[in-house]
């Protein structure tokens, strides 16, 4: 599977933590980012893609559960624009 193809897999989960109560920081982190217009809705949820990629990825390399305050910690990361 191709980073293109992995990100692509991961919307859907992307898109149901944006409707959850458990996780309202994922729909914050797209309201920053596409707020000012500096990413698109699309690239927005690529961008949060990514870090749930990063993290399954590290949870998969150390052999542990989910850190949903590394997942977070990636989230606040992103940049504010495509240009930071």
């Amino acid at each position: 599977m191709n980073d293109e193809s992995l990100i692509e897999s991961l919307l859907p989960a992307v898109k149901q933590q944006m409707e959850s109560t458990q996780t309202p920081y994922v729909k914050e982190t797209f309201t920053r980012l596409v707020e000012k217009e500096a990413f698109s809705p699309n690239d927005a949820l690529e961008a949060i893609a990514l870090c749930l990629a990063d993290e399954s990825n590290r949870m998969f390399i150390d052999k542990r559960n989910f850190d949903e305050t590394r997942y977070r910690e990636l989230l606040i990361a992103l940049p504010d624009s495509l240009d930071d």
